[in-house]
């Protein structure tokens, strides 16, 4: 995670996490807003190297809502927005779990994942959604928290499989009988 001497954005991030990695799918606009709200924060501290802890809360929520407000009202564009911000940051949160530093072609794997992000999500909605949201879910939990690489790369697994599993649950109570034998 970003160092910002701010301590109460573990908390959020935290909170954040658990929310998007149990129910990212059934609250489709929260979990873009939350991917907006991450990835405002994330960037505003390290790309434009934001000193005001205000600002850069600021940034983060006004990227948050309208990542939000894409979702309610303009469906497909969040869609495409959410996947590519969720592709490209659970990208870089992978590759730095995996000790890899990339300094000037971050970029690069960020519009790789980003573009996979977006491509899942326009073709298997409802799988890529609880896929990337669990996935972003873990990451922001284990960003906040700090652990030794070894620990965070198998705590990161646990919760990964624990959001697909929940949301997995969750998915299948919500599809009508008639859908699961279809596609079961």
């Amino acid at each position: 995670m970003i160092e910002t001497g701010w301590s109460s954005i573990t908390g959020v991030n935290i909170i954040f996490g658990l929310i998007i990695l149990t129910v990212g799918r059934k609250l489709f606009w929260l979990f873009v807003g939350f991917i907006g709200f991450a990835v405002g924060f994330h960037y505003g501290a390290s790309v434009w190297q934001l000193q005001s802890q205000l600002l850069l809360f600021g940034i983060a929520m006004l990227t948050g809502i309208i990542g939000a407000v894409l979702a309610v009202f303009f469906q497909k564009i969040a869609v495409g927005l959410a996947g590519f911000a969720g592709g490209g940051y659970i990208t870089l949160n992978l590759i730095n779990l995996l000790g890899i530093r990339l300094d000037q072609l971050a970029w690069l794997p960020y519009l790789i994942g980003g573009v996979i992000g977006m491509l899942m999500l326009f073709f298997i909605f409802d799988w890529a959604l609880i896929f990337i949201s669990s996935l972003a879910g873990a990451s922001l939990i284990t960003q906040a928290l700090t652990l030794s690489p070894g620990l965070e790369l198998g705590l990161f697994s646990i919760l990964v499989a624990c959001g697909l599993v929940i949301q997995t649950v969750l998915y299948r109570k919500s599809v009508p009988r008639k859908e699961k034998t279809n596609y079961s």
